[in-house]
């Protein structure tokens, strides 16, 4: 993956760029519906209960695979504007070590005002799948 050779912190600084060109909070909309139609295709077979994030209001899939050391996120959701969102979170944390994740504070939703521009259940549903990405990173960390 190309990314891969950006460190976790300019990955989040690329993206606070991004949507600091944008002043109005429709076109920052727009951009994560843009950025939900370039996830990677999710298969129908995996939308299965087990791989589906409690506490979104919107159905979102989180699955994982973990390969050399990194874990790679494949997502899906029904709703364009939370495809969007979990595209985002993979497009950062996605091929990063557990540690890395772990590391991580996630304040990148905060430093581009994701969070308080989003109505109350997406906005629980971003810190649910925040929560779930947590999560895989602490299953698959070597503590």
């Amino acid at each position: 993956m190309e990314g891969q050779a950006k460190t976790l912190q300019e990955t989040e600084s690329e993206v606070v760029d991004e949507f600091s060109m944008f002043d109005e909070w429709l076109d920052k909309y727009e951009y994560l519906i843009e950025l939900g139609k370039s996830l990677a295709a999710y298969p129908e077979g995996s939308k299965t209960d087990d791989r589906l994030i409690k506490g979104c209001q919107s159905r979102v899939w989180l699955d994982y695979r973990v390969s050399d050391g990194r874990i790679w996120f494949n997502a899906d959701s029904d709703a364009i504007i939370t495809k969007g969102i979990i595209s985002l979170l993979i497009r950062i944390y996605s091929g990063r070590t557990p540690e890395e994740i772990l590391s991580s504070d996630f304040s990148v939703v905060d430093r581009i005002g994701l969070k308080e521009n989003l109505s109350p259940t997406r906005a629980n549903g971003l810190v649910s799948m925040i929560a779930r990405i947590k999560e895989i990173a602490v299953e698959n960390s070597r503590i």
